[in-house]
């Protein structure tokens, strides 16, 4: 990956045109997006891939697949031949991500530990164990991932030291929530800036509507890519 692949554009939009206009806006400036369930369920989602890989750019399809073993692994195996670059699945048992291990082609999958709009307060109320701290939690996630042959993980860049000091650097590291500064975190609960993510060592920056709502987005996406090399 180059510095300017670390930035990926996340195109939360409910139709494909809004889409794929933001992509024409941003030019070669950006070259990672991400498509989730918003875009999915536009009916739009294979259109928006197939748009994507035939302008060159890398695809981070975020569909957080979480189910038995055997859908996950089929999931996976369809979404790895339409080249996706990176998919996601949640942080569940075992065999739901060796299955997705043993079924991502030539794709990279990585296991979603706790929403970035989530807090300890959330994590408790879902029935976990309120004695683990969220570093302590995303750990053991990331930890389980990793053993099962995932190639990294989604995590809050806050987490991000944590784990670089526990696991290594021989995993991706993908953090949403990501903002130039004093942004408004919007629904956001674990936010980072730049420097922040890049020091505590996340190797992608997830980057929404500070890019996308902004006035001028490839002017604030050109001020990210700039940070993102600085830091």
């Amino acid at each position: 990956m180059t510095l300017k692949s670390s930035l990926i554009v996340a195109l939360d939009f409910s139709d494909f045109e809004s889409a794929k206009n933001m992509v024409e806006l941003l030019g070669d400036e950006v070259g990672f997006y991400k498509i989730g369930l918003e875009m999915m369920m536009s009916g739009c989602y294979f259109d928006a891939i197939k748009y994507l890989k035939d302008n060159n750019k890398k695809i981070f399809a975020d569909l957080k697949f979480h189910d038995i073993s055997n859908t996950v692994g089929a999931a996976v195996r369809n979404l790895s031949k339409l080249d996706a670059d990176l998919i996601t699945i949640h942080a569940g048992s075992k065999d739901m991500m060796k299955a997705a291990a043993e079924n991502k082609g030539n794709s990279k999958v990585i296991a979603v530990t706790v929403l970035t709009n989530l807090d300890e307060t959330d994590v408790v109320d879902m029935g976990f164990d309120k004695s683990l701290s969220l570093d302590d939690l995303v750990l053991k996630k990331a930890k389980m991932a990793i053993d099962c042959g995932l190639d990294g993980v989604v995590s809050s860049a806050l987490r991000a030291k944590n784990l670089r000091a526990n696991l290594g650097n021989d995993f991706l590291i993908v953090s949403p929530g990501i903002r130039l500064g004093n942004d408004n975190s919007n629904d956001q609960k674990q936010v980072a800036d730049v420097k922040t993510a890049i020091t505590n060592g996340s190797s992608h920056l997830v980057v929404g509507r500070p890019i996308t709502k902004s006035p001028n987005p490839k002017e604030s996406a050109t001020l990210f890519q700039e940070m993102i090399v600085s830091g």
